[in-house]
């Protein structure tokens, strides 16, 4: 939990202090997970997906997990066709590169094509990611799961406890409000 509040995410310590090959860690540990037995496709999520206007904005991720792990997990939830790309922390680079660094958030607009940062909209559960977000401009609603502690203070203009939410924070970019 140390690496993952210092850096963002946990392999970036690792890789740093244990000299961990971050792609075997990725091998061995994310790719091994049973996630098909964990992760099941998700109706309630593909309908909120499919409900948002492809006119005002394109989906895209943003993820601090390796693409491959990113990918399986979009395509066991069965909403992998509805994102356009994905930027996700490249574990073969060093050094990794991700939330809540600015430089993970240029890269993410440089790749999904947003010409300014007031363009992009965001939604994580993670706090720090939120606030480092918020800070550039993008439009962002923090995500907080029922019975996980709220943060003392708002990571972002929006908080929410469920991603049905986002219809009421950003309505504008949805086609109906069913």
């Amino acid at each position: 939990m140390k690496y993952y509040k210092e850096y963002g995410l946990a392999i970036e310590g690792l890789t740093r202090h244990h000299k961990i090959d971050p792609l075997a860690f990725n091998r061995e540990v994310d790719d091994a997970l049973p996630l098909d037995e964990i992760l099941k496709p998700n109706p309630q999520l593909r309908r909120l997906l499919e409900d948002i206007d492809r006119s005002q904005v394109r989906l895209w991720l943003l993820t601090n997990a390796y693409v491959t792990h990113a990918k399986r997990v979009v395509r066991l939830l069965e909403v992998d066709d509805l994102f356009e790309g994905v930027t996700y922390c490249d574990y073969s680079q060093t050094p990794l590169v991700c939330k809540p660094s600015q430089v993970m958030y240029d890269k993410a607009e440089r790749e999904a094509g947003a010409s300014s940062s007031g363009e992009c909209y965001f939604v994580d559960d993670s706090g720090s990611n939120c606030k480092h977000a918020a800070e550039r401009g993008w439009a962002v609603a923090h995500l907080v799961e029922p019975g996980v502690p709220a943060p003392p203070e708002p990571a972002s203009q929006f908080q929410i406890s469920s991603l049905e939410e986002l219809r009421t924070c950003f309505p504008h970019l949805f086609k109906s409000r069913a």
